[in-house]
């Protein structure tokens, strides 16, 4: 049952996690107690796409880094308008990755 389970969690949130790091999860996950499990099932996280999206839109006022909780970066960028764009741009290649490590360093907190 518990595999079972794993397998779930794993499918429903791959894309939500660095994708280096599903293997050491889910020998984790596979370890967890019923309690532990009862945790996890509380943890959300927000989706890669969707920061990208709104990196896209209003990327340069720091929206994105704002929403991902890089708060120092995201005033940064609302000061500086993206760094003159720069940093926007930089940030379209950027804020997916940096949203799934951000939801890593969440789900890191219920391991």
């Amino acid at each position: 049952m518990r595999e079972h389970d794993v397998n779930m969690f794993l499918m429903a949130n791959k894309d939500y996690l660095p994708e280096d790091r599903l293997p050491y999860l889910r020998s984790v996950l596979m370890n967890m107690d019923d309690q532990a499990w009862a945790g996890l099932s509380m943890v959300t996280f927000k989706s890669p796409v969707l920061m990208l999206v709104i990196s896209l839109l209003v990327g340069e006022l720091g929206v994105d880094r704002f929403l991902v909780g890089d708060i120092a970066l995201g005033l940064g960028k609302l000061l500086t308008a993206g760094g003159c764009g720069v940093w926007w741009f930089i940030d379209l290649f950027l804020i997916m990755s940096r949203t799934r490590e951000k939801n890593w360093q969440k789900l890191a907190m219920f391991l």
